[in-house]
């Protein structure tokens, strides 16, 4: 018989460390779960580092540069870790094998730290709390509700969903921005080669003609000539504000101002509530049906909004909970959340069933998110093709013009 150490936590979440002495490694772990365990880490005593200590993390522990994993990635070690543990592999087991079978450098390393984590005795919410860069707190508080329910299989399959639900969302806006953004540079390329390279050469021609430029003609010479003369300075202007709004925007003030901007804006702002109304739904659904506790999971759906504006009514509310309101009653006060919202989140709380209720929203606002980027796209599309279209008939009829009446004047004499 040999003997192994291990560390677990009971189905109320409490830690337990032990040994047990089992033939091998593979019987310790099913003695364990017929205990109805929930294994982080099953070592054998002879394996630890001289002393009896833990080895130190290669990776210098908590203070050691947090990795960054790409979100696709992430879901599809959310979803294989959820299938390993399920399975009985312990904590530590199967975030060794994730991480050999790691693609990029950014999860391998993410997996070692993690491991190293474990190692040393971490719970793995608090081992994954050191690698900011790579789990979110939203990520962190899910894990940690499962390793108090003893529950970590089912909460990381719900965390996995909430993934992909978010990454398809995200995959919608971003596909349906794509083509404007192309276009509206296709047709600011297509103006300033315009104006740089062809009308400078027909001011020559007109100056022969030696008659008086029409207005429009005038105008569009007179600004080509211009941006010809100092496209330098207008290009530095141009970067020079954008990386200065770029700042402002960073600032809490800035970003206030963009947020309150952009709900307001016509066409525009009806959408960006959506998509804060979606993610906040599914945000709130998935940590209340995880097991989080409700101010820790207003103080993640405030973090995960995506707008300081919902930010803040969500934060209003807290302060009303914790005094014992029902949350109903502060968002109703606020004009970010509509009266539909409000009055579900009032019947989830009066049923027991917010959640449900809760994910009913998210699914509702995710499909009108949906339409409204449809109607947008068909929308900003005309709009483009007559903006450049107006553009080019101006230079054009602005190139003309001269030659017409010069032809007129002909013709009559």
């Amino acid at each position: 018989m040999t003997t192994f150490k291990y560390a677990a936590k009971r189905p109320g979440g409490q830690n337990v460390e032990g040994t047990i002495q089992a033939n091998d490694r593979g019987e310790a772990l099913a003695e364990l779960r017929r205990q109805n365990l929930v294994v982080l880490r099953v070592e054998q005593v002879a394996g630890k580092a001289e002393g009896g200590r833990a080895r130190p993390s290669p990776l210098g522990g908590r203070f050691a540069r947090s990795p960054r994993v790409n979100k696709t990635e992430l879901v599809l070690f959310t979803r294989q870790l959820a299938t390993m543990v399920a399975a009985g592999l312990a904590l530590l087991e199967a975030i060794d094998v994730l991480g050999q079978q790691a693609d990029t450098p950014g999860l391998r390393t993410t997996c070692e730290k993690l491991s190293s984590e474990l190692r040393a005795g971490s719970d793995l919410s608090s081992a994954m709390e050191a690698c900011p860069r790579a789990f979110s707190g939203l990520y962190v508080s899910m894990v940690r509700a499962g390793e108090a329910s003893g529950q970590m299989d089912v909460i990381l399959e719900r965390l996995a969903d909430y993934q992909e639900a978010s990454q398809a969302l995200q995959r919608e806006i971003r596909s349906a921005m794509t083509y404007p953004i192309i276009s509206l540079v296709l047709v600011l390329g297509i103006t300033a080669f315009l104006m740089l390279g062809v009308v400078p050469t027909f001011r020559q021609v007109f100056d022969g003609l030696g008659s008086e430029l029409p207005a429009l003609t005038a105008f569009v010479l007179d600004t080509s000539a211009f941006m010809k003369t100092y496209w330098l300075p207008l290009l530095g202007v141009m970067v020079g504000g954008a990386f200065g709004l770029a700042l402002f925007l960073k600032t809490e003030t800035g970003g206030t101002l963009f947020d309150r901007l952009a709900l307001s804006v016509p066409v525009f702002g009806p959408l960006v509530r959506k998509i804060a109304l979606a993610r906040f739904s599914r945000t709130f659904a998935t940590l209340i049906r995880s097991g989080v506790p409700i101010m820790g999971t207003l103080e993640i759906v405030a973090d995960t909004s995506g707008n300081r504006i919902v930010a803040r009514a969500v934060q209003a509310s807290k302060e009303s909970v914790r005094n014992g309101q029902l949350l109903s009653e502060p968002l109703s006060q606020s004009k970010v959340f509509p009266p539909m919202v409000v009055r579900m989140i009032a019947i989830g709380e009066r049923t027991g069933a917010l959640e449900a209720l809760l994910e009913k929203i998210a699914e509702f606002y995710d499909a009108q998110v949906k339409a409204a980027i449809k109607s947008l796209t068909s929308l900003i599309e005309p709009i483009l093709i007559s903006f450049m279209g107006v553009i080019v008939g101006a230079v054009v009829l602005s190139v003309f013009l001269p030659i017409l009446d010069v032809v007129g004047k002909l013709s009559g004499s």
